[in-house]
């Protein structure tokens, strides 16, 4: 099974159109996307809670890391430098930090609202290495930038 972009777009517009609460977002867009594709592991979000900390959200998959801070781990980096972080190999990343043990690779993208503020970090795990392509980043990159653009 590989995501169908264009389907998972319309998917979430139409379930998350009018809605403003971050976690309420959050929740949806993560059973989406983690429902589309089989490369996906784990999928879900790290909420900013604080300055430079990020605390687990809405996610779908084995547990994840209750805090991250900005100073550590790939999602870290993504909130650090509001840069898309594409990690083929996770082991090759200086300072990943592995919640899970199964994970061999990683996208993660930045959340941010219309107003610019930083809601959090999208981070999906693959069980595979080098499973995520420039493809899905730009992709995914347009539907958080579509869902979160109303959030508070």
């Amino acid at each position: 099974m590989s995501v169908d972009y264009t389907t998972l777009a319309q998917t979430i517009a139409a379930l998350t159109e009018g809605e403003t609460d971050v976690i309420s977002l959050m929740a949806t867009v993560a059973c989406e996307v983690h429902h589309s594709d089989e490369r996906f592991d784990w999928t879900g979000f790290y909420r900013v809670v604080a300055p430079e900390v990020l605390k687990i959200g809405p996610y779908q998959g084995g547990h994840g890391c209750l805090v991250i801070p900005f100073s550590r781990g790939v999602c870290g980096a993504a909130a650090r430098t509001r840069d898309i972080q594409l990690v083929p190999d996770v082991e090759a990343f200086s300072d990943h930090i592995a919640c899970s043990s199964s994970t061999r690779s990683e996208l993660v993208l930045p959340v941010v609202n219309a107003q610019g503020t930083l809601l959090g970090v999208f981070d999906i795990d693959s069980d595979q290495p080098d499973a995520f392509t420039q493809e899905d980043a730009d992709h995914i990159e347009k539907i958080l930038a579509l869902a979160f653009s109303d959030a508070a």
